[in-house]
């Protein structure tokens, strides 16, 4: 049995925003990696850095520093014009479908414009044109009488198919999907997870699935990483992260996941204290203010993302240790 192919690889990745206040770190030091036809998840409140990690890795941000690397070359060395050419083979799904489409474009036009941008096919090519975009409206289950409709005359499921349809058009192999169903209601966010899924199957495809809605990145995701204020601070599998959350905020994000079982007693972790400031912050874990089993090492120095089992790391300086079984103890 062959191995899977590793087909991104982020290292030490940072990018930094000024703000009159100083230099506001959106994401600070990550890396993790991706195999070829997976999907990992990220997972974190508003504001983590979530979005702008997937994209300084499509560098629509340009990082401040650090290396991405896209089947084994480091794209933050590209030139402009090699960067256009990567575009074909990188490619995201925005989170508002109707934000994200250019009102004046027909769903023809939406869906063909990649196509012509990448010089993949010729303006003047009428019918080649077609026939593609046909091809993938029948792909993403549109129907062909929507060729010549506008976005405005459809719904948000409707609207969010367009923006697969464009994103697949150009051939990807690595999507960065940023909250894809967020927007939609419940009944559609079923219908357009599991098309993605079956695209995956289809087309080999490799996701980088964003979302703040924990019980949809459990069943799609082969590993998850949980972000807190720019930093990964979890990854572990579904089954580890699920089972044995490690670190403190994972087990305060999973604890608010609501049970449809009203006689089930539900064991919440409230989370108190000051959020710390990302602008410029001061060393030690960022977490360490709100949890409650922060010790004076913990405010002064930065937790490295330590290996706890196999594949499950943690940047926590008590991860499975006595304290946080203790205080488990007590509060059960």
């Amino acid at each position: 049995m062959n191995e899977a192919k590793e087909i991104i690889r982020v290292q030490h990745l940072k990018k930094y925003f000024s703000t009159p206040r100083g230099s506001l770190h959106a994401v600070d030091d990550v890396s993790f990696h991706i195999l070829e036809q997976e999907t990992l998840g990220v997972v974190g409140e508003s504001g983590c850095g979530k979005s702008t990690l997937g994209r300084a890795i499509l560098r629509l941000h340009e990082p401040t520093s650090g290396e991405v690397w896209f089947n084994g070359e480091n794209i933050l060395t590209y030139d402009k014009r090699r960067l256009k050419q990567l575009r074909s083979q990188m490619q995201i799904i925005f989170q508002d479908p109707y934000a994200s489409l250019n009102p004046r474009m027909t769903v023809a036009q939406a869906i063909a414009a990649p196509l012509i941008i990448q010089g993949l096919y010729d303006a003047r090519d009428k019918e080649g044109l077609e026939k593609k975009v046909a091809e993938m409206m029948e792909l993403v289950g549109l129907a062909p009488r929507l060729i010549n409709s506008y976005p405005h005359e459809l719904d948000g499921g409707r609207r969010q198919r367009i923006g697969i349809a464009r994103a697949l058009a150009p051939g990807p192999k690595f999507i960065v999907c940023d909250e894809p169903v967020s927007a939609l209601d419940v009944s559609i966010q079923a219908q357009v997870l599991n098309l993605m899924q079956d695209l995956q199957e289809q087309m080999g495809l490799t996701y980088l699935f964003i979302t703040h809605n924990l019980s949809v990145v459990k069943h799609l995701s082969n590993n998850i990483v949980v972000m807190y204020l720019g930093q990964l601070v979890e990854k572990a599998t579904p089954r580890q992260l699920f089972s044995a959350p490690a670190h403190p905020y994972t087990q305060a994000l999973l604890s608010a996941i609501p049970v449809p079982d009203p006689d089930f007693k539900m064991k919440r972790t409230i989370l108190q204290g000051e959020l710390v400031s990302p602008v410029d912050p001061r060393p030690g874990c960022r977490f360490a203010k709100r949890c409650i089993y922060a010790r004076p090492q913990c405010e002064e120095q930065d937790p490295p993302l330590t290996e706890i089992g196999p594949g499950h790391f943690v940047a926590c300086h008590l991860a499975g240790g006595k304290e946080i079984k203790a205080k488990e103890q007590e509060s059960e």
